[in-house]
């Protein structure tokens, strides 16, 4: 069991996009407090706290001091609804490197870690939503260069694989 596993409590940030120039990154927070560090980041027309589950709303993060850091796209994900089965939250910033990763910087200041490399999937695992066979399938999904190839992971992204492998397991039982 990872690390990660042990403390599902502590609510985790990572930039879910690949590194480099783009324009739109992705940085999710995940866990119990969630919402509460959004609430603490984010100024919009309604808080995140407050927002309805699988919403979108237009609105600024801002440092501690109150000073924009960009204009964003947050997503509020209720749990057990979500992809992790926490509260997640998805922001949606400008791509440069550099904004996304004060926009991380926000979101460790306001009380959540660092993410490891695939702790969001793997919460998502200890969490239910998905089998060990789903998780192993995304990073296939990620590196898939052929159609081939995508359409295999995206087979087991389904469950389809770890469903046939339960099965077999009853019948051996």
């Amino acid at each position: 069991m990872s690390e990660s596993a042990l403390e599902p409590a502590e609510t985790i940030a990572a930039i879910s996009t690949a590194a480099g120039e783009g324009a739109i990154a992705l940085v999710r927070l995940s866990g119990a407090n969630a919402l509460i560090i959004a609430d603490a980041i984010f100024r919009g027309k309604i808080s995140p706290t407050r927002m309805e589950t699988h919403t979108q709303h237009l609105g600024e993060i801002i440092d501690g001091t109150d000073h924009v850091l960009d204009q964003v796209m947050l997503s509020v994900h209720i749990a057990p609804h979500s992809y992790t089965g926490e509260h997640l939250v998805e922001i949606s910033c400008h791509g440069g490197s550099f904004v996304s990763a004060k926009v991380l910087e926000a979101c460790l200041k306001a009380g959540a870690r660092s993410a490891a490399p695939g702790e969001v999937t793997e919460r998502a695992y200890w969490n239910g939503k998905i089998d060990v066979t789903q998780a192993e399938a995304v990073i296939d999904v990620i590196r898939a260069r052929t159609d081939l190839a995508l359409r295999a992971a995206n087979e087991q992204l389904s469950g389809q694989l770890g469903t046939e492998l339960r099965q077999l397991r009853e019948r051996v039982v």
